[in-house]
């Protein structure tokens, strides 16, 4: 491991928010995208939006920037059962900085036990998020 590699803490607001999001009632799409804050060292809300499709979810991400995405997605099973189940998305595009990408990889496990959750996936490309990747990538979880 890196001597510089910096792990972050995360914002107890931002906890608690995961928390409550976590144990949402609203049956419908939602997302908290978070960012570091490089100067407190810290990982910290950016951004919540109800009722978004991961198409919607991906315009709102930066292109040459990473970003942490806790995702609650209304999944249709084949059988007619619905799940909510909540998605954490590292995106981590092309052409960001090296320190910046070393600063979020370092601080993502962190994060993902801080929130608790078993769904983590990771895009390179803003591009790849829709719905019919996160449907394929929630499939190994049936």
């Amino acid at each position: 491991m890196s001597e510089s590699l910096v792990v972050c803490d995360v914002d107890e607001d931002l906890v608690k928010k995961l928390k409550e999001f976590r144990f949402r009632k609203e049956t419908n799409n939602a997302a908290i995208i978070m960012k570091i804050d490089k100067d407190k060292q810290l990982v910290i809300l950016e951004e919540e939006h109800e009722d978004i499709s991961p198409d919607d979810l991906k315009d709102e991400l930066p292109e040459r920037q990473p970003r942490f995405i806790v995702y609650s997605y209304k999944y249709q099973h084949d059988d007619g059962r619905v799940s909510y189940p909540l998605c954490f998305i590292f995106s981590s595009p092309v052409g960001c900085r090296p320190e910046q990408q070393m600063m979020y990889a370092g601080s993502k496990n962190k994060l993902v036990q801080t929130v608790q959750l078993t769904k983590v996936f990771e895009i390179r490309n803003t591009e790849d998020l829709t719905e019919e990747w996160l449907r394929e990538k929630l499939g190994f979880f049936r």
